[in-house]
């Protein structure tokens, strides 16, 4: 499973037009799953995710967590975080777990985040979504396990 973190002021993601979901300031996180994965490691990033200092704490270093601070996480499926480019330059997916047993990992995956005390908003598994963020810092961080 790999995670790219990123902080942000404010997040919205829609689809087709419409406003899905909106995040004021936090954490927009982009979740890959892989062949393989299970709840362990949803449990892992759930966990690392909840409490990633990256917020600055009154002296200004990042010591704080999106728990710490109030802020949200918009968590969003992102099979292409597996895409493997060493054979050429299309992406080949092969590393991607299939949508019928990533589907169910990415809502456990959203409810284990909610079950570290972080309110989540979610993306819509599957589809073509547009995603307006305005980072922070910027501030991105990669997370694998």
């Amino acid at each position: 499973m790999k995670a790219v973190a990123q902080r942000v002021k404010k997040t919205s993601l829609s689809v087709d037009g419409e406003l899905i979901s909106e995040i004021p300031f936090g954490l927009t996180v982009f979740l890959g799953i892989k062949v393989g994965d299970t709840k362990s490691e949803a449990d892992y990033m759930a966990r690392k995710i909840a409490n990633l200092r990256v917020f600055e704490d009154e002296n200004g270093k990042m010591n704080l967590s999106v728990k710490d601070v109030g802020g949200e996480v918009l968590l969003v499926s992102q099979f292409t975080l597996y895409g493997d480019t060493s054979h050429g330059n299309r992406p080949s997916f092969t590393l991607a777990e299939r949508p019928e047993q990533a589907e169910p990992l990415y809502e456990y995956a959203v409810s284990a985040l909610q079950a570290q005390g972080v309110t989540v908003k979610k993306g819509v598994f599957g589809a073509d979504m547009q995603i307006q963020q305005h980072n922070d810092g910027p501030v991105t961080v990669l997370l694998e396990i």
